[in-house]
């Protein structure tokens, strides 16, 4: 029972830190944004918009690492190294355009497809040299 308590809070922090992505995609839009500040933002907002996981959710445990650990951390980072101001600024607009849509990363998608597939080839290559 305590596991499933654990389970549910990390789970509750993960969806209240996935609310802060569209703040962060206007702060990387936002000139006021570091480099490096925005560096990290566009990757998270890239992967966390992406319709296609690095680990597909199918796979047990590890399939939610990423929504549980991953997204969450990359954004707790990102918020990190964006100004105060910028985020507070931009929390209205991200609010506004959470209401009307929710951007999708397909370019990011087709990456994670090609990364299984060259991953794939690769297996097989390898299982062709081992077995014959």
């Amino acid at each position: 029972m305590k596991e499933e308590n654990t389970f549910t809070k990390l789970k509750n922090y993960a969806k209240k830190l996935k609310q802060n992505l569209f703040v962060l995609y206007l702060s990387y839009k936002d000139n006021r944004t570091p480099w490096y500040a925005k560096a990290v933002a566009i990757c998270v907002v890239a992967y966390a918009f992406s319709p296609i996981d690095l680990i597909p959710d199918f796979i047990p445990i590890l399939g939610y690492l990423d929504d549980l650990i991953l997204v969450p951390m990359g954004i707790a980072l990102a918020l990190k190294l964006i100004p105060a101001e910028v985020i507070e600024a931009n929390r209205a607009a991200a609010e506004e355009m959470k209401k009307n849509q929710k951007p999708k990363n397909w370019f990011v998608g087709i990456l994670f497809i090609l990364v299984w597939i060259l991953l794939a080839v690769w297996l097989y290559r390898l299982a062709i040299k081992l077995f014959y």
